[in-house]
């Protein structure tokens, strides 16, 4: 079944729309589980998937007519990625469609956690009026370090130019890249500088558990910690020792190491993590906007036509 795609998620009707104006066939079927797919996968030469299940080596095994797979989202971590490219498999991701979201939710996340605007509200709501305890800070004339200064970096970037901030910015994997809106600096700087430091790279082996207790004693002020990267990337305990301590001023999480009811709430960390009146969690919703909804279907499909047009 030549360059046919099986849609394994659910995706906006623009990719469809797409793939059916290049002439591309696909079957859409959103709710098929893994084990299905697995019995079928060999009949297709591409995939298109979000989040539903692990692309791991005994699938890709399978999928022997596959040649290329794309991920409607930004990471590519339920995908392994090494044994694909040495399967040939093209991987394929949309960055570009939920960076603009990324960038917005974290933004609110910051200011909401500067100004107590969840603690007020809840206590309001309780009955409480505290104007003192919620006393904010003002993100104008802060240095704010972005760690990775790709697509979703460079948009926090962009958005964070009309705060009067310093934006700086540490990338292990890019250099040169000083533009408007941040100025390239060393990890070195970034620990000596930061107000506000916030996470844009992907989850890799190098990247799982980096934010350690070894990592964050090298700060050097106070600052608010911004996680809308990757759950494993950053130790959750780590976080609440500084916390406890005052140098963590506020934490942000739209991404946790572990995710979804009950497997959450059996974590050690989980009872100190929803108690502490600084912190600010979300159900990782970052990038999960009617608008990117669409944006990442979009350039998914855009990319899987140019692909197929230059497979021809």
């Amino acid at each position: 079944m030549e360059n046919r795609i099986l849609i394994v998620d659910d995706v906006h009707h623009i990719l469809t729309e797409k793939f059916e104006g290049a002439g591309i066939s696909f079957d859409y079927l959103p709710e098929i589980t893994k084990s299905e797919a697995e019995k079928i996968i060999h009949l297709y030469s591409g995939m298109v998937i979000r989040s539903k299940f692990e692309v791991d080596k005994n699938f890709i095994d399978i999928a022997e007519s596959l040649k290329v797979i794309a991920r409607c989202g930004a990471g590519m971590d339920n995908i392994d990625e090494d044994y694909a490219s040495q399967k040939n498999i093209k991987l394929i991701n949309a960055p570009e469609g939920n960076r603009d979201a990324v960038g917005e939710h974290m933004i609110g996340m910051l200011l909401s956690l500067m100004n107590n605007l969840n603690k007020a509200d809840q206590e309001i709501k309780n009955g409480r009026w505290d104007r003192e305890g919620n006393r904010g800070h003002e993100l104008k004339g802060r240095t704010v370090a972005l760690i990775g200064y790709g697509n979703n970096g460079q948009a926090m970037a962009k958005k964070l130019s009309g705060f009067d901030v310093r934006v700086i910015a540490y990338d292990k994997y890019k250099t040169g890249f000083s533009d408007d809106y941040a100025k390239e600096v060393s990890m070195e700087e970034v620990v000596k500088q930061a107000d506000v430091l916030s996470f844009h790279i992907p989850l890799t082996k190098e990247t799982k558990g980096l934010v350690n207790d070894e990592y964050l004693f090298h700060f050097k002020k106070p600052f608010f910690f911004l996680m809308g990267a990757r759950g494993p990337i950053a130790d959750v305990s780590a976080i609440l020792k500084y916390l406890e301590q005052g140098k963590i001023l506020g934490a942000a999480f739209d991404v946790l190491p572990v995710e979804k009811f009950p497997s959450l709430a059996e974590q050690s960390w989980y009872t100190d993590l929803i108690s502490h009146p600084n912190v600010l969690l979300s159900p990782h919703v970052a990038g999960w906007t009617f608008d990117s909804y669409y944006k990442l279907s979009a350039f998914a499909a855009e990319k899987v036509v140019e692909f197929f047009g230059k497979s021809y």
